[in-house]
């Protein structure tokens, strides 16, 4: 199996698919929360942490790399500092 590289239409793809997402589920209650958006399937995970959602699509058969974005927040909020 090969890894392609992720790529700029993989991210539009992806944010496409959550918009999409957003608009037809209600996810209110989720905020804050980690997905993983796999741009290919079009499929989400919801986690606590990236972590968790890797490991939930990984459950799931899923070995392709997914956008990881936080709910109402449009980005990956990250804790802690690099060293």
């Amino acid at each position: 199996m090969t890894i392609q590289a992720w790529s700029d239409p993989h991210t539009q793809r992806a944010l496409e698919v959550w918009r999409e997402y957003e608009r037809t589920h209600d996810v209110s209650a989720m905020h804050g929360k980690a997905v993983g958006i796999d741009p290919d399937s079009g499929r989400v995970w919801f986690g606590d942490r990236a972590r968790d959602v890797a490991q939930a699509a990984r459950a799931d058969g899923v070995t392709s790399r997914l956008l990881t974005i936080r709910v109402g927040l449009g980005y990956y909020q990250r804790k802690g500092g690099r060293r």
